[in-house]
């Protein structure tokens, strides 16, 4: 049977047909960031080259490949889910906005992929109404992928096995920070973090920021520069369905999608028991 929201998608946009449901949608996620890892993986041992796009970010082989297999894959199984993808965009591709939409980025984090370190991620993400229902990060470099599902629950998935995750609760002595490594000396995160009491910072690449809260090993994400929507849906709905939570800054109200340009604002993640 369809979820509540696959059915309310169904009937505000009439060109949404797939007979998938969301479990399935999410299992489509995984396969297709499974597969898209092992090709990452075969990329970064033989080698490649990174060379920059228009607005001077890098791009390799790898993140080119990954998202033509997972574009690919979820054009074919979901045909009347359009599909937003960081390098179709970058090439001039722009993708008709829609209620419901996938959100890719083959490769979160290619400037640590690049530097040969293990923080960068693949992602992908369902959107619909402005909300992301059901998202999952891979994790090539280890083998490990995050699910979740929003209002269902989250899970990690690797070699041994599959096991639910879910943010923890507020400590009171001090808050665990995660942070971007791009981002480590930003004079506006050291004077927002000035407000808490901090037991320690961890800055680290991509949308695994958001796997650490998500599994309750980190307590709050601050991000004050600049994002792009297929960064963070993916990665939004892991940790909103293991109980966290995005909220833009400093409206501090829930991040939402398909906006002009899809650029995001600043925002702040955040684990579980954080008042309101």
């Amino acid at each position: 049977m369809k979820s509540n929201s696959s059915s309310l998608c169904q009937r505000r946009h009439k060109l949404y047909t797939s007979h998938m449901t969301d479990p399935e949608l999410l299992e489509l996620a995984a396969s297709l960031a499974e597969r898209a890892g092992v090709v990452i993986n075969q990329i970064r041992a033989r080698g490649f080259e990174t060379t920059s796009k228009a607005d001077f970010s890098p791009v390799t082989e790898a993140d080119h490949a990954a998202e033509l297999l997972i574009a690919a894959g979820l054009r074919q199984a979901t045909p009347d889910i359009p599909v937003v993808a960081e390098e179709e965009v970058a090439a001039g591709r722009i993708t008709a906005r829609a209620e419901c939409f996938w959100l890719v980025d083959p490769i979160d984090g290619t400037r640590e992929f690049s530097a040969g370190r293990d923080d960068f991620a693949v992602c992908i993400g369902l959107i619909r109404n402005g909300k992301p229902v059901l998202g999952v990060i891979g994790q090539p470099a280890i083998g490990a992928i995050f699910g979740g599902l929003v209002g269902v629950g989250a899970w990690r998935r690797d070699g041994a096995g599959q096991h639910a995750i879910k943010a923890r609760t507020r400590p009171v002595a001090g808050i665990e920070v995660v942070a971007s490594r791009s981002y480590a000396n930003d004079a506006t995160l050291a004077k927002y973090l000035a407000d808490f009491t901090v037991a320690g910072v961890k800055n680290m690449g991509s949308a695994l920021k958001f796997s650490l809260l998500a599994q309750g090993q980190a307590d709050l994400y601050p991000r004050f520069g600049r994002t792009m929507e297929w960064d963070t849906a993916a990665a939004q709905a892991v940790l909103e369905a293991a109980g966290g939570r995005v909220l833009a800054h400093p409206a501090m109200v829930p991040l939402s999608y398909g906006k002009p340009g899809y650029e995001n604002p600043h925002f702040v993640c955040q684990g579980a028991g954080w008042a309101d």
